[in-house]
């Protein structure tokens, strides 16, 4: 039997995944595994959330700009990702958390990650493990400078992505941490830079750093993460409004050349 045609799945997979039909998304998208991200931004603009029956939830604004929760782990972000090509977004950026990895990215600091390592093995059904990760240049340019216009500092450097959640008691996994020299590390970065060059959607993300495993105090607690939900998400989800926003309203591509 012929295999169907990815585009005719995605078409169909991602209304089903999200509840929202293809012609409500919009041309740019921001990325959560929050809830509270979503919420926030429907009500900010008024606009309906889609899917709360479904395994991921949607809404779009008036200007055209659409953010996903689609959950949490690479599985989801692979899926989510895959999916977008049904719409071939202008743009997408994830608004994740991290956990720092050095004593420069303390809680509540914001990176610009500049690669993601493949920890995760997800990303190794697009391509084979020598392809870096990589965000879109143009994108993570235009975010910098949003940050840099409110008079905030942000960090670069390379983020570790992998699939194990329960790790910080593993000393021989944190020992491998501090031998790559990342600067934090996640569950999804890697796996949407991969799926997201697979599928030639020009791709980024702005990190806020949760906790800092690194240390014993620093290892994220239900109390902890109160605190940075408190202090830091509200800005970190304005700057991924802001961004997005202008650069639709720029005009500028950024999307890379295809190789």
């Amino acid at each position: 039997m012929p295999a169907r045609e990815k585009a005719a799945i995605v078409a169909d997979w991602l209304p089903r995944y999200t509840g929202m039909p293809l012609d409500e998304f919009g041309d740019y998208v921001l990325l959560t595994n929050f809830k509270a991200y979503l919420e926030a931004f429907a009500s900010d603009f008024d606009c309906e959330v889609r899917g709360r029956d479904r395994p991921m939830q949607a809404a779009t604004n008036a200007d055209g700009l659409t953010m996903v929760n689609f959950g949490i782990g690479t599985s989801n972000a692979a899926t989510i990702t895959d999916l977008l090509t049904a719409i071939d977004p202008a743009g997408v950026l994830f608004l994740g958390k991290c956990g720092g990895l050095k004593h420069s990215t303390e809680i509540g600091h914001f990176i610009l990650p500049i690669a993601a390592i493949r920890g995760e093995g997800t990303s190794d059904d697009y391509f084979p493990p020598e392809v870096p990760a990589l965000p879109s240049f143009k994108l993570h340019k235009f975010v910098s400078e949003k940050i840099v216009e409110r008079g905030m500092e942000y960090r670069t450097g390379v983020v570790y992505t992998t699939n194990r959640r329960v790790w910080e008691h593993d000393a021989a996994f944190l020992e491998r941490l501090r031998r790559l020299t990342a600067l934090a590390i996640d569950m999804e970065t890697a796996t949407f830079f991969i799926v997201a060059h697979a599928n030639q959607i020009p791709h980024g993300a702005l990190l806020l750093v949760s906790d800092t495993p690194y240390l014993l105090e620093g290892i994220k607690s239900e109390e902890s993460d109160t605190v940075v939900t408190r202090d830091w998400s509200r800005v970190h989800l304005e700057l991924g409004i802001e961004a997005m926003t202008d650069i639709a309203n720029d005009g500028e591509s950024i999307r890379h050349f295809t190789f």
